[in-house]
C-alpha cells in the first residue's frame, strides 16, 4: 500500500531482485529498478551521474564493447527504514567479463529507495571500493 512504511521485507525483496538483473545483465529489469531521476556516484566514473538516462548511456557503452557481468554476490546487507524511503547497504563482488577477460571487483554498495505509488525504486547508487586488507565478508 502506497500510505504503509516500508518494511525490511519490501527493500530486501526490491534489492534482491535489483542485484539479480545487473547479476543476469538484464538491462530492462535492471534500469526498472530505478527511478527516472535517481543519482548515480561510482568510484569508477570521473562525475556523478545525475539520471538514469545518463547511466544507461554508459551502460549501453559497456554493452556495446562486449562488456557482461558474470556473477555478483551481495553479503552483510543491512536495511535502515525512513518510512517511505529506506537505505540499504551491502557488500557486493562483482566478476564482469570483456573481450574473453574477467576482472573481480570488492566494493561496498549503498541503494536509496523510495515508494512510487506501488513500486519501490532506487533513487541513489553509491559505490565504494573495499580496501584490500579489509577481510571478505565482513567489512563494516
Amino acid at each position: 500500500m502506497p500510505d504503509e512504511n516500508l518494511t525490511d521485507d519490501d527493500v530486501l525483496e526490491a534489492a534482491t531482485a535489483l542485484v539479480a538483473a545487473f547479476r543476469a545483465t538484464d538491462t530492462r529489469a535492471y534500469f526498472d529498478s530505478f527511478a527516472e531521476d535517481a543519482t548515480f556516484v561510482f568510484h569508477t566514473e570521473q562525475r556523478r551521474l545525475d539520471n538514469r538516462a545518463d547511466y544507461e548511456r554508459l551502460w549501453d557503452g559497456w554493452i556495446a564493447d562486449g562488456w557482461r557481468v558474470t556473477e555478483c554476490n551481495s553479503s552483510n546487507p543491512r536495511v535502515q527504514l525512513l518510512g517511505d524511503t529506506a537505505v540499504f547497504t551491502h557488500d557486493v563482488r562483482t566478476t564482469t567479463a570483456l573481450d574473453g577477460a574477467s576482472d573481480t571487483t570488492r566494493e561496498r554498495e549503498t541503494i536509496v529507495f523510495r515508494r512510487s505509488g506501488t513500486a519501490l525504486k532506487a533513487v541513489h547508487e553509491h559505490l565504494s571500493p573495499v580496501p584490500a586488507e579489509a577481510p571478505e565478508g565482513n567489512t563494516p
